[in-house]
């Protein structure tokens, strides 16, 4: 993960270097070597998706002019992406960002004893009638919608026999797919309550600034800039559904023409797309995205998010 930019890129390089130095284990070994066993458990994880997500975006940022950086309209991540977010948008500096979210997943990881929580994606069914499954499928237990990522998909979390019972619900209800997350713990659910309340001691004392540009917050999908806000916001998404629709639909109503992902993977360009038909998407995860993308920034029209 990241290890192309880092060889290639000065910037990326830079941003390695600076979460290595702040860290307690050495991330950038993580992120290129492995094992694979090491990047999936969540206090690794977080910290590897966020560095390599800013390393993505200071190698962009490397070659644009000031203004391509003065058309930044907003930002927005999805979950663990709102930590990037904020570092993008100049609320939160990367030192801070990569020491808070490595113990983040520490807590989600301590909450729910690994096993008995689980996570699934519903494909094909609207929100309303997946959440009607998780009430019926509950039992008492807890479940709920966690990613509101596309009209057509949600991901649901909670116990891990509840999740299964939703999964076996949903197929005789029109579901077209259903698919058990590989995680290491059911987030933004009930279930991780606690991660909440010891995360939050630590945002307490986290350096904030007001943001440069409005952050489209998760829960609640509305543009804040205020440091107080956004840190409260860091809190509630923990225990909040991802409203990742209502948060790209918004970025569309603030005048957003072009999008650009940034870090490994290129999930959130097809939601987008599927979201807002004809939206403009690029993504940056390596030295042939990152060309791509600014190719294509610098020969085309629109503002940026």
């Amino acid at each position: 993960m990241g290890r192309a930019l880092y060889d290639a890129e000065p910037a990326a390089r830079a941003v390695f270097e600076r979460a290595d130095a702040v860290l307690d284990f050495p991330l950038s070994r993580a992120c290129f070597e492995g094992p694979e066993e090491t990047l999936r458990l969540t206090a690794v994880t977080q910290p590897a998706i966020l560095v390599t997500s800013i390393a993505c975006l200071e190698a962009l940022r490397a070659r644009a002019p000031e203004s391509f950086r003065e058309s930044i309209r907003c930002a927005a991540g999805h979950s663990l992406g709102e930590y990037s977010a904020l570092v993008a948008a100049g609320a939160l500096d990367l030192e801070h960002a990569a020491t808070t979210v490595r113990r983040r997943g520490e807590y989600m990881q301590e909450a729910v004893p690994v096993g008995e929580g689980a996570m699934a994606a519903v494909l094909g069914l609207p929100l309303a009638q997946v959440e009607a499954l998780c009430r019926e499928a509950a039992d008492g237990e807890v479940l709920s919608p966690a990613n509101l990522n596309a009209p057509d998909q949600t991901v649901v979390a909670g116990t891990a026999a509840a999740v299964g019972r939703l999964m076996a619900l949903a197929k005789g209800r029109g579901a077209k797919k259903t698919v058990l997350l590989p995680v290491s713990a059911p987030f933004h659910c009930a279930l991780m309550t606690r991660a909440a309340e010891r995360l939050a001691v630590d945002l307490a004392a986290l350096p904030l600034r007001d943001a440069r540009v409005p952050v489209v917050l998760n829960v609640g999908a509305r543009p804040e800039t205020r440091a107080e806000a956004l840190r409260a916001a860091l809190v509630e998404q923990v225990t909040m559904p991802v409203r990742w629709v209502e948060s790209v639909l918004r970025m569309q109503d603030m005048g957003s023409e072009l999008m650009v992902e940034v870090g490994p993977g290129r999930v959130l360009s097809g939601l987008a797309k599927r979201i807002v038909p004809g939206m403009r998407v690029l993504n940056v995860e390596d030295p042939a995205t990152l060309e791509g993308a600014w190719s294509a920034i610098a020969a085309g029209p629109g503002g940026t998010t």
